[in-house]
């Protein structure tokens, strides 16, 4: 039997339209190019600069570089974010969000300042690229509902082929890997904290309402 409840997104709604609106400031700073605003520098995450700019470690989540980068990352949120309400709740999907972007970031701080003490090969990061984005978050999302209910149909563009979420996560990572300029630390830690966190929910035994 299958059950049905009004699910509020006016939170998620909020999330989107804030990231929105701080991506149009950033053309409007940036000379109709996002990349050149200084709302990247000021709100991006610096490995190098987090003592100077602390508030980054949370603010780097609502900043992004490109059309592409934003379009991509809203209508994953919003799907992800949209089910995630409905199967856990607000409370939940706010939580597992932030602490996932939080955990994404403190990897990504972590590894760029073990490179700056040389302790790390450069091929782990670099302590003085911009780190921006809410991937770490949505990717926490992504792994929570992959625990959560592992087999629920989805699709990858260009894929044109339904897979279980776990499968599309699992490909989701390895393309982190491929490509420069893409800041898999932060979706890895996000991962993480959103798989120990569908675990948490999964064992409490939370009922999932769809």
């Amino acid at each position: 039997m299958r059950t049905y409840r009004a699910v509020n997104l006016n939170v998620l709604w909020f999330l989107i339209a804030l990231n929105v609106v701080i991506f149009v400031i950033e053309l409007i700073t940036g000379g109709g190019i996002a990349a050149y605003s200084p709302i990247i520098s000021f709100l991006g995450l610096t490995p190098a600069l987090l003592s100077q700019q602390p508030w980054t470690i949370i603010s780097n989540m609502f900043v992004h570089g490109n059309f592409w980068h934003i379009l991509i990352n809203m209508i994953a949120l919003y799907f992800l974010g949209s089910f995630f309400i409905r199967a856990a709740g607000e409370r939940r999907f706010l939580a597992v969000f932030f602490l996932g972007g939080l955990v994404g970031n403190i990897l990504y701080f972590v590894l760029g300042y073990l490179v700056l003490r040389g302790l790390l090969p450069p091929s782990f990061g670099h302590p003085f690229n911009i780190g921006i984005g809410a991937s770490g978050g949505i990717f926490a999302l992504a792994g929570a509902l992959a625990v959560m209910v592992p087999r629920v149909p989805v699709l990858i563009i260009p894929i044109p082929v339904p897979m279980p979420l776990w499968v599309a996560v699992i490909i989701l990572v390895f393309i982190s890997f491929l490509f420069s300029g893409i800041a898999w630390e932060a979706h890895l830690g996000g991962l993480l904290l959103g798989l120990v966190a569908g675990l948490i929910f999964r064992r409490r035994r939370q009922i999932y309402y769809f």
